[in-house]
């Protein structure tokens, strides 16, 4: 699998295509988003996306946190969540979480509010929409 420079890792965005009736998905490299003049195009209907500062920066966040998690493997090996439940509590190991869940971030776009779901590492093309 290829490997980015920036990350260290593949990472993945992706979106519903905000055109009424499109229903394309629209994916990107989240590495990708420093480029000046980095733009995405829907692969059903063709529209352009382009990111203003603003949302780039909140990007750009989310490639900071995916930089830390992967900075912090050997002590997230160790580590789990506890959730209380009658009868004592689960411990939920934060390797399976990352693994497990999907991570969703709900930005504003263009007016609209659009979730972007991150895939790191994907294992197969599966894991995407």
């Amino acid at each position: 699998m290829a490997q980015d420079n920036t990350i260290g890792a593949k990472a993945q965005l992706d979106f519903v295509c905000v055109e009424t009736d499109c229903g394309g998905v629209v994916k990107f490299n989240l590495a990708e988003i420093s480029d000046p003049d980095f733009q995405v195009v829907c692969p059903k209907c063709h529209r352009a996306y382009a990111f203003d500062e603003a949302l780039r920066g909140k990007l750009e966040k989310m490639v900071t946190l995916m930089t830390a998690i992967r900075d912090s493997q050997d002590i997230l090996g160790d580590s789990a969540v506890s959730v209380n439940v009658a009868g004592g509590e689960v411990r939920v190991p934060y390797a399976l979480l990352l693994t497990r869940l999907n991570t969703v971030i709900t930005l504003d776009f263009g007016g609209k509010k659009v979730d972007f779901c991150f895939r790191a590492e994907p294992m197969a093309e599966k894991a995407f929409r």
